[in-house]
């Protein structure tokens, strides 16, 4: 994956953010993204031999559009500033997401602001056995690589169901749980790139895991 060209045609996407520059260019377009499918099939192989519940995902599924939702997001551009896709993507499970783009180089997972089900679904577990997620959170790997859970609106008050002076309050209070590694673009072009996502999302697994169960379970 050329993904030198890849960031040359973004910057001159947004430069000209419009139908016509993108149909004039279409085939630029369609050979980055043809690459990208083909880098994302061989990463998939690579984390499928990784552990045995991998859900297989191949490049074409995982892909996102470049073209923004503009019925629901009328202001924003009509093109993304960034190539995107998701890996390991069973159904009903945690998010695992790559982003390859002009603000941010990034693999992120969890849920981000998920339906009130689901959400609950999370809070009965951390009710249930928050100690071991706080374990995965504490562990120094798990903060060098990710920090702290990715920031996003909490609750001001104590959720329904539970008491302020619940062990896991702030836990509870969250209305995501995701967590995000940021790539430099010198570290994007490097060789060992896949590998350091390989890394990521190992370090990312078991949080992931510890999510999936809470509601499925």
């Amino acid at each position: 994956m050329n993904f030198k060209d890849l960031f040359q045609f973004l910057e001159e996407l947004q430069q000209n953010n419009n139908k016509e520059w993108m149909d004039a260019n279409r085939k630029w377009y369609r050979t980055l993204r043809n690459d990208f499918v083909s880098w994302l099939d061989d990463l998939d192989l690579t984390m499928a031999q990784l552990h045995d519940d991998y859900y297989p995902t191949p490049g074409k599924k995982g892909i996102n559009r470049i073209n923004n939702n503009l019925m629901f997001h009328p202001n924003k551009p009509v093109y993304k500033d960034h190539f995107g896709a998701g890996l390991d993507k069973a159904p009903h499970s945690a998010d695992f997401y790559i982003e390859i783009g002009l603000k941010q180089c990034l693999l992120a997972g969890g849920f981000w602001r998920p339906d009130p089900n689901t959400l609950r679904s999370i809070r009965e577990g951390i009710d249930y056995d928050g100690e071991v997620l706080q374990e995965i959170l504490d562990k120094p790997s798990f903060k060098k690589t990710f920090g702290s859970l990715y920031e996003d609106e909490k609750l001001t008050n104590v959720p329904k169901g539970f008491s302020n002076d619940h062990p896991h309050i702030d836990l509870l209070k969250n209305k995501t749980f995701a967590v995000a590694h940021e790539f430099s673009r010198e570290e994007v072009f490097r060789p060992d790139f896949k590998e350091k996502i390989v890394e990521v999302y190992k370090e990312m697994l078991p949080f992931r895991r510890y999510l999936n169960k809470t509601v499925t379970v």
